[in-house]
């Protein structure tokens, strides 16, 4: 019970997720700021406190230089060696507390922030994700809040913690004394002018290696995902140089990220001596006339030397937040995705009928799919839906089940259009089953779950019965047992009943889209039989690969190019001779015709509008 992947689209009409601007970034900083105000202002203040206490030594050491100078005696000078002392065993308690409540604020707020990006990936229509690629958003969810998140433990704290002692030594440099201290600010001219040229192209240099890294794990995705596929048409060279290609992008990517660094880390390197070698100079020729103590110098010299500390963890993190910034945007741009709606509708079906009127669709930038396709299901019926490859089945499905609504014309179940009813009211009305399915980690029970929270026991094994999936009887734990990796494997078939039995438990006016594709063909038969009794009453939209399917139907649709050509029953369509009995008569061996059993090398049903 999984939506299809975007496979059955072009590769051209993939659209990316959004990406967060640099203002929506701010606001959600701002926002998860707020969140958490109180540990915020804690981190804030102890690391002032923690940075002033930093400046005790270089000041009181000035205070040495000019005692000594003056005559001043052992007991003053102990003093103030001693004050020295304490003011840096305070520095390091303070800076200590504050970067555990900065790892707190950090680890709270990534709880945050993935909480917030589940809720927003689940909200997601299905047309959201099938046109982006599953990459895209695997991407999102797992490295870029993963680097968000380490920027939130260590960087983060780090560059605050380094920022605010940033400050109070320039301050103090500058009320030490003005002059120095504008000196001082002057040779620091060059860090600004490196950092300035590299904030500039950073932003978009780490967005294009994010962009790259989420097509990279598309191409991967989708070649494990589809390797017997690969196999069996000899596309493997074409998929191992559609690899080749991405990850050539990555290394490009990659690298010029590398360049803006080996631009930056030695200008800033250079920068850092600057400052302290002008101050010595100047202040030296400033003492010589009288103008400023020599203590004022020391001190003054000690507090720019002591500045390269802070601002060399600032510039050698800022790499690090400059990718955590673009992968905070990516993971941000969730937020400006469209959303299935939820506000509560009074549009209520009468029925279950579903009338397809002039539907015509196509994917972006790709041609049209469908093309005028005109159809009506009755409640109850079972239909077939036929056709050779890229012939519209599939998208047909998805505008059935809502994943996609019509470029013109209309899709309705019981006079109600489908794009308009919510998700949890169209799932209680239609239900697409894929040839892919998805066993989730968690128990048979919780697998079962998904599709009706309240099912009694009873319930989820009348529903694994009714889908031949007697095997879970044998399992070690029964409904208890654990699922997925590290715990019991279900091969395909399996897996395939698993789902079908949410289906049945789901309890919904259902599209079957080759349910049974996965089994051989006893247990297909086995399992047709078993849910022909169980959807009894109920509409059934199969989209057939095998024509026993066909056959069993009450009626076949037959599409060509995107159109319903033929529409009725098997014996009919069989006796008018059209498309429909060629490829019968092609299944039974009678003559051969290139049809949906077997298609022609490199055709599938992963082809646009299959």
């Amino acid at each position: 019970m999984t939506p299809p992947r975007s496979g059955n689209a072009p590769e051209a009409a993939v659209n990316h997720l959004p990406v967060a601007d640099p203002r929506q970034v701010h606001r959600a900083t701002l926002r998860l700021i707020r969140q958490d105000a109180g540990a915020f202002a804690a981190m804030l203040f102890l690391n002032a406190l923690a940075a002033a206490a930093g400046l005790v030594g270089p000041w009181l050491l000035g205070r040495i230089v000019n005692t000594v100078k003056d005559g001043g005696s052992v007991a003053a000078v102990d003093r103030l060696a001693l004050g020295i002392l304490i003011g840096a065993v305070a520095q390091l308690l303070l800076a200590r507390h504050a970067r555990y409540l900065g790892h707190r604020f950090g680890e709270c707020t990534l709880a945050r922030i993935r909480e917030q990006f589940v809720d927003r990936a689940l909200a997601l229509p299905s047309s959201v994700v099938e046109r982006a690629g599953a990459g895209d958003l695997t991407a999102r969810g797992t490295s870029d809040i993963a680097t968000t998140g380490q920027t939130l433990r260590d960087t983060g704290p780090d560059v605050f913690v380094a920022a605010v002692q940033a400050l109070f030594i320039i301050g103090a440099v500058l009320l030490l004394d003005p002059l120095l201290g504008v000196c001082g600010m002057l040779g620091l001219t060059g860090i600004w002018l490196a950092s300035r040229w590299y904030l500039r192209r950073a932003r978009s240099a780490y967005l294009a290696q994010g962009e790259a890294h989420s097509a990279l794990a598309e191409v991967l995705a989708a070649t494990a995902s589809g390797a017997r596929t690969i196999e069996a048409f000899g596309l493997r060279e074409r998929r191992i140089a559609d690899s080749e290609r991405e990850i050539e992008r990555c290394v490009a990517a990659h690298e010029r990220t590398l360049y803006l660094r080996s631009v930056l880390f030695p200008a800033v390197d250079i920068s850092y001596v600057i400052p302290v070698v002008g101050m010595l100079l100047i202040g030296g020729a400033l003492h010589a006339h009288g103008a400023v103590s020599l203590g004022a110098v020391v001190a003054s010299a000690l507090y720019l030397r002591q500045l390269s500390q802070p601002l060399d963890t600032i510039l050698q993190r800022v790499e690090e937040l400059q990718s955590s910034g673009a992968s905070f945007a990516r993971v941000e741009g969730l937020a400006a995705a469209p959303v299935e709606p939820t506000s509560p509708s009074t549009l209520a079906p009468e029925n279950d009928r579903i009338d397809v009127e002039g539907v015509w669709f196509a994917y972006t930038g790709g041609p049209d799919v469908l093309r005028g396709v005109d159809l009506s299901v009755r409640p109850g019926e079972r239909l077939a839906v036929v056709g050779p490859s890229g012939a519209g089945k599939t998208t047909l499905s998805q505008l059935l089940a809502g994943i996609d609504t019509p470029a013109k014309g209309s899709v309705s179940v019981g006079g109600v259009p489908i794009a308009a009813l919510p998700s949890d009211r169209l799932r209680r009305q239609v239900v697409l089953v894929t040839q892919e399915h998805h066993v989730f980690h968690g128990t048979v029970r919780d697998n079962l779950l998904i599709a009706s929270e309240s099912a009694t026991d009873a319930e989820l094994h009348a529903a694994l019965t009714a889908v031949g999936a007697e095997w879970t009887t044998d399992l070690p734990d029964g409904l208890d047992t654990e699922l997925g990796s590290g715990s019991h494997q279900l091969d395909g078939a399996q897996a395939q009943q698993l789902a079908l039995a949410r289906v049945v438990l789901a309890d919904p006016h259902t599209i079957l889209d080759e349910a049974t594709a996965l089994l051989d063909p006893a247990s297909a038969r086995y399992t047709e039989r078993a849910l022909a009794a169980v959807l009894s009453g109920r509409t059934v939209i199969a989209i057939a690969h095998r024509l026993q399917t066909a056959h069993d139907a009450d009626r076949v649709a037959v599409m060509e190019n995107g159109r319903v050509t033929e529409l009725g029953s098997h014996d009919d369509l069989v006796r008018a001779g059209g498309a429909y009995a060629a490829l019968w008569h092609s299944w039974h061996g009678d003559q051969p015709v290139a049809s949906e059993a077997q298609p022609p090398p490199g055709e599938g049903e992963s082809q646009p509008g299959g």
